[in-house]
C-alpha cells in the first residue's frame, strides 16, 4: 500500500526539518510527503525546498488557518491509500511507519485508523507503564500527532471538522469514523517521541478552545444524558478551586484504561486549577459552543459503536 505523511507546520523550521530526516531515515519511509505550512515566517519553506525538493509544500495564503483547516489542505492533497498524521514537532523511530504499516495490514478491513504511542517530556513512568501494560487495544479516538488512517474513510467521515479550529478535532473525527462502522486500533509497539509537553497545554487559549469544542463533539455525537451529566462535572470543575490533574494513578502506580486512549487532551481539571478566570473561560466556552447548537445539530448522528465513550468514562 502506498502512505502519504501529511504535516502541518508553523514556524518550526528545525523541527519539520528534523521529522522529515526522521522519516526518510525510517526502515518504511513513506512514499509522499506532504507539508503544510501556515505561513511561516521562519525560513520553513526555503528549507524544505532546498532540502527536500521532493516534499510537497503547500504554503497558505496567510497565518490565521487553524489546524483543522491546514490539515484538511494536507489530506487532500494526499495520493496515497494511507495517511500518516503527524505534528510538525514529532520525530518517528526508525522503524514506526513500518509498524504501523504492518499492524494496518494484519487488521479486517473495519480497522481504518492505526495509533502509535506517544513519548513526551513529563509523561510519567506509571502512565507508559500502563500504556506499555495495556498492549492493543480499539480505542473511541486517535493520536492526531502520529496515526495511520484509511484515507478513503477519513474523506467519507468528512475530515477534521473546521470549526473546531484547534484541539478536540481528532476525538470529533473518531466519533464519526465509528458512526460508519469502522474501528481504531490503539498500538504501543510503533513509538513517535513529541516535543510537546505531556497532557493539556496551559494557558486561556486552551482552556477556552478544550471546553468549547467538546460540546461541539457532544452536541455531534453524544447521548444528551451523557451532556447533561458532562455539564454538571465541568462545571464543579469550574467552580471548584482544587482539581488536580486527569491522569491519576491507583496504589499500583498504573493509570486507569480510560485515560490512555489521548495525551493532548489530559489535565483539564488542572488547566482549570491553573488559568486565571477559569470559571469565565469556560462560561464564554460553553456559551460560545450553545451558538454553534444549529450547526451541530444540523450534524448530529449519535455513535452507538461499542467502542465510542466519553473522555473519563
Amino acid at each position: 500500500m502506498k502512505i502519504s505523511a501529511v504535516i502541518s507546520t508553523w514556524n518550526r523550521c528545525d523541527a519539520v526539518a528534523d521529522n522529515v530526516e526522521a522519516l526518510k531515515a525510517g526502515t518504511r519511509p513513506p512514499d509522499e510527503i506532504v507539508v503544510v505550512d501556515n505561513a511561516s515566517t521562519d525560513g520553513t519553506v526555503e528549507r524544505l525546498q532546498r532540502e527536500h525538493p521532493d516534499v510537497l509544500v503547500a504554503q497558505t495564503a496567510h497565518d490565521r488557518y487553524g489546524a483543522c483547516e491546514t490539515f484538511n489542505i494536507g489530506f487532500k492533497l494526499a495520493r496515497c491509500e494511507l495517511i500518516a498524521i503527524m505534528d510538525d514537532d514529532v520525530v518517528a523511530t526508525p522503524r514506526w511507519l513500518e509498524l504501523l504499516e504492518a499492524r494496518l495490514e494484519s487488521e479486517a478491513e473495519s480497522t481504518a485508523m492505526i495509533s502509535s504511542r506517544i513519548i513526551e517530556p513529563g509523561m510519567p513512568e506509571a502512565y507508559q507503564a500502563a500504556e506499555v501494560a495495556r498492549g492493543i487495544y480499539y480505542a473511541s479516538t486517535f493520536r492526531g500527532c502520529g496515526t495511520l488512517a484509511r484515507r478513503d474513510v477519513m474523506e467519507r467521515a468528512g475530515w477534521y471538522d473546521e470549526r473546531f479550529f484547534i484541539y478536540g478535532n481528532e476525538r470529533d473525527l473518531s466519533a464519526r469514523v465509528l458512526g460508519l462502522g469502522y474501528r481504531i486500533l490503539q498500538d504501543p509497539e510503533p513509538v513517535i517521541h513529541h516535543s510537546t509537553p505531556f497532557g493539556m497545554k496551559a494557558g486561556a487559549r486552551s482552556l477556552y478552545y478544550h471546553v468549547r469544542n467538546f460540546w461541539l463533539y457532544a452536541f455531534k455525537s453524544c447521548r444528551w444524558t451523557d451532556v447533561l451529566r458532562m455539564a454538571l462535572s465541568m462545571g464543579a470543575k469550574a467552580l471548584s478551586s482544587g482539581g488536580g490533574t486527569s491522569v491519576r494513578a491507583d496504589a499500583t502506580g498504573a493509570s486507569h484504561d480510560s485515560e490512555l486512549e489521548a495525551t493532548g487532551t489530559m489535565g483539564l481539571s488542572q488547566s482549570m486549577k491553573d488559568t486565571a478566570g477559569a470559571p469565565l473561560i469556560v462560561l464564554k466556552a460553553t456559551f460560545n459552543a450553545l451558538l454553534n447548537l444549529p450547526y451541530c445539530l444540523a450534524r448530529r448522528k449519535r455513535v452507538d459503536s461499542p467502542d465510542f465513550k466519553l473522555p473519563g468514562a
